[in-house]
């Protein structure tokens, strides 16, 4: 397949965070803050702050190779663990916006191979609902569909598997298109190999030493492997929020709670198509979390203050705490939700 790159995306690439870091001083505070947090911790990673298009922190700390002491830039490329769903419901879509498929076809519709009965009650919604009930394909459902919540990540491989069957292309081209078309240069599924600033992942050992991990892209790609930068998650968050990427009423689709979950970091949280959010607070909040063996991020829109966090880490510390691990996304995404409701606030 060959992707043509319409030079108004080009432009947007280069234009796109043009503005240095805190030429907004209305945000000094704020960033005062986040540097306060960054530094006061052992952070190893990228955190990107933008309003809009433009920049209103960017910074890269520590390193991407700790054997070859390499120093951390903030064009690398992170495992984005679960942020990958919003890439694929998107994708799944894009695919209904077209009129490919409907949410509330049973699955077994698109996956004629499927010899479970579950496959002609199961539908599209329950898969990017989370609400399906499904554990393995070769054996009954743990609940029936759309009774509860139970997080899956084969739940979004089949529906990527879904997407290959109604297009024809496989889902690496798929995602891959998707990217080129929207100026997403440095975001791959890591079937592609094109990305060349993949840094390395960190578990802590029960020394407390920091070892490589190797099973790092170990996961279903479309619920948890695609790879990305800072920089192309805030180009993400900003098409997605502007109905760039869907159209808004698909856009309201994928922030609509469907179901509730008791959620280790965040405790009581709403879940919509990819993205979470506290009960109306979508928004406030809106975003999603995502572990990798050895990476940690997060990905998440203010759309009050149009405001867009992106934090990527490559060193997981307290896995046997994992609120420990997210601490510093926690902290940041705090300060940030403070901010919008500062301004909300003195809008009234």
């Amino acid at each position: 397949m060959k992707f043509y790159i319409p030079l108004f995306l080009l432009l947007f690439s280069n234009s796109f965070l043009s503005k240095g870091q805190g030429e907004n001083q209305s945000y000094s505070a704020l960033i005062a803050r986040i540097e306060t947090i960054i530094d006061d911790s052992d952070f190893n990673g990228v955190v990107l702050l933008t309003e809009g298009t433009s920049t209103v922190f960017y910074e890269a700390k520590g390193y991407s190779n700790f054997e070859d002491s390499i120093v951390m830039e903030k064009g690398d490329q992170f495992v984005i663990g679960s942020i990958s769903k919003q890439i694929t419901a998107v994708l799944v879509l894009r695919e209904y916006e077209k009129g490919n498929l409907s949410l509330n076809d049973e699955i077994g519709k698109y996956l004629p191979l499927l010899d479970q009965n579950w496959s002609k009650s199961v539908t599209v919604h329950h898969l990017l609902s989370h609400t399906h009930g499904i554990v393995d394909v070769t054996t009954p459902l743990e609940f029936d569909p759309g009774s509860q919540f139970q997080y899956s990540q084969l739940g979004y491989e089949l529906l990527a598997r879904i997407l290959e069957n109604i297009t024809g292309n496989s889902f690496e081209e798929l995602s891959t298109q998707l990217f080129a078309e929207n100026g997403l240069f440095n975001t791959f599924h890591p079937d592609n190999m094109g990305y060349k600033f993949l840094v390395k992942g960190y578990e802590e050992s029960g020394n407390a030493a920091l070892e490589y991990v190797t099973n790092s892209l170990g996961n279903h790609v479309a619920a948890g492997a695609f790879i990305a930068n800072a920089e192309d998650l805030s180009k993400w968050n900003h098409l997605l929020y502007s109905g760039g990427l869907v159209g808004n009423e698909t856009l309201e689709l994928m922030k609509t709670r469907y179901a509730t979950r008791i959620h280790p970091i965040f405790g009581q949280i709403e879940y919509g198509y990819g993205l979470l959010f506290h009960m109306g607070e979508e928004n406030v909040q809106i975003g999603a979390l995502g572990y990798a063996p050895g990476f940690a991020s997060a990905c998440y829109y203010y759309p009050q203050a149009d405001l867009s966090l992106v934090v990527l880490e490559n060193t997981a510390r307290d896995l046997d705490d994992i609120k420990k691990t997210f601490i510093i996304h926690t902290q940041l995404m705090e300060a940030a939700k403070s901010e919008t409701l500062t301004i909300q606030n003195s809008d009234l």
